[in-house]
C-alpha cells in the first residue's frame, strides 16, 4: 500500500510514485490519495482526480480521501466521490482527520456509509481517539488508518519511565522501538498503520512489524506509561 495526496509537494509526491510503480504489477499495489478539501466540490473533485492519476500513471485509484473537512456540504462531496466510484476511476473512498462528530454526519447521509476508512493521527503517545472515535468506527465498520504511528521525533520528549519500558520490550523481544510502536498501533487487528520509509531497509523493519505480537502483559506495561484517555480530547492533527 502506497499513501500519497495532491497536496505533497503540490503534486510532486504523485509523480515520484507514478515512476516507483509504473513497471510493477497494478494487481500487487494498494494507492491510496487525498482530494484537498477546496477541490472537494463536484467539478473540482473531479479535474483533481484526473490530474492525479495522470501523475500517478495509473487509471485508477484504490482509495481516494477527502483530505479533512471543508466548508463544502459533505453532501456534494460525497456525491462527487460516489459519481467517480460509478465510473470506474476509483475502487472506495473515505477521509481524513475526521472526529465523531464528523463521522456522525457523514453517516447521516444516504451514500455516507459508503465509507471505506478514516485516516487519523494515532500513535502510542497520541491515544485521545481511543476515547470515542475508534471505539465509533469499530461499530460501523469502518477501517483505521493510523498515519504518524511512530514517535522517532519525540523521543527526547518521552519520559525516562516511558523509554525504559520501550528499550526493555525491544530487548525481550529482539525488535526495534519503532516496530514496538508499528505492532502497538495495529494489535487490534483492524487498524492499518502507514509509517513513511526512506529506504529498502526501513521497509523491510516496518513490514516485519506486523508479525510481531505484544503479549498481555507487554501491553499492559505500555498502558501504565503511556495512558488511555479518560475523557475526549480533541483531534490530534499533523
Amino acid at each position: 500500500m502506497i499513501d500519497t495526496a495532491e497536496m505533497y509537494g503540490d503534486g510532486k509526491a504523485e509523480e515520484l510514485v507514478g515512476e516507483a510503480i509504473k513497471n510493477k504489477k497494478r494487481e500487487d499495489l494498494f494507492v491510496v490519495s487525498k482530494v484537498l478539501p477546496k477541490n472537494a466540490n463536484r467539478k473540482k473533485l473531479l479535474e483533481s482526480l484526473d490530474k492525479s492519476l495522470q501523475r500517478l500513471k495509473i487509471n485508477e485509484l484504490d482509495l481516494y480521501l477527502l483530505h479533512w473537512k471543508s466548508d463544502i456540504p459533505l453532501a456534494e462531496t460525497v456525491a462527487a466521490l460516489e459519481e467517480v466510484k460509478k465510473v470506474g476511476k476509483i475502487r472506495a473512498w473515505g477521509v481524513s482527520n475526521f472526529d465523531t462528530v464528523d463521522m456522525e454526519e457523514l453517516l447521516a447521509l444516504p451514500q455516507g456509509k459508503n465509507c471505506a476508512t478514516n485516516q487519523i493521527k494515532y500513535n502510542i503517545i497520541e491515544r485521545g481517539v481511543e476515547f470515542d472515535l475508534l471505539p465509533y468506527l469499530q461499530e460501523n465498520q469502518i477501517t483505521t488508518m493510523a498515519y504518524s504511528p511512530m514517535i522517532k521525533g519525540q523521543w527526547q520528549q518521552l519520559t525516562e519511565e516511558q523509554r525504559v519500558v520501550l528499550l526493555k520490550i525491544s530487548d525481550d523481544q529482539e525488535i526495534s522501538v519503532g516496530q514496538i510502536m508499528l505492532a502497538w498501533a495495529i494489535r487490534d487487528g483492524s487498524t492499518i498503520a502507514i509509517p513513511k520509509a526512506a529506504s529498502p531497509q526501513h521497509i523491510r523493519e516496518n513490514v516485519a512489524a506486523a508479525t510481531k505480537k505484544l503479549t498481555a502483559e507487554e501491553l499492559i506495561l505500555i498502558d501504565s506509561v503511556f495512558q488511555a484517555p479518560t475523557k475526549k480530547t480533541d483531534l490530534a492533527l499533523w
